[in-house]
């Protein structure tokens, strides 16, 4: 009996701090208001706007950076340059082993603009495009996620 009184005494003042007219007056406010911004500016999910992309609005050409994962050792180092001509070359070096490969070949951009797909003589790789960066996708074309994502991003280098 006494558990009950608390909880209809909790709901009661909880209750009591809600105003229903005023939380009615802002939600139609909020509803108005955001009308008008739907009205006056579509979302860019709706209406993309294929005139801007990465290939087209971003400076990816140059030289970027990483260090991969590796079962067996620290990582491995990969330089990766973008060309202007859609090529690129890749050198990959096994940390704390005396193990480097060399790859090149050319890339095709994908997804609107926003990806490049590097195919080489090894080389299967998917990557997005963003401003001074490169994020590795998997072979489907997914971000890769889990604890290891932050590896997987190539930064270009200055």
């Amino acid at each position: 009996m006494k558990h009950l009184f608390y909880i209809v005494l909790a709901v009661f003042a909880f209750s009591a701090c809600t105003s229903p007219n005023n939380s009615q007056t802002n939600s139609e406010e909020l509803r108005d208001s955001l009308e008008d911004q739907m009205v006056s500016r579509p979302l860019e999910t709706e209406n993309p706007d294929p005139a801007h992309n990465s290939q087209n609005s971003v400076d990816w050409t140059g030289t970027y950076e990483a260090t991969l994962p590796c079962a067996d050792c620290p990582g491995i180092k990969t330089v990766l340059v973008l060309r202007e001509d859609e090529t690129f070359q890749m050198h990959s070096e096994y940390l704390e082993r005396d193990t480097e490969f060399e790859d090149e070949g050319k890339f095709e951009w994908q997804n609107s603009g926003s990806v490049v797909h590097l195919k080489g003589k090894d080389t299967n790789v998917k990557l997005k495009v963003g401003e001074n960066i490169l994020f590795q996708l998997d072979q489907e074309g997914n971000e890769i996620t889990g604890d290891l994502a932050e590896h997987y991003i190539y930064k270009k280098q200055q």
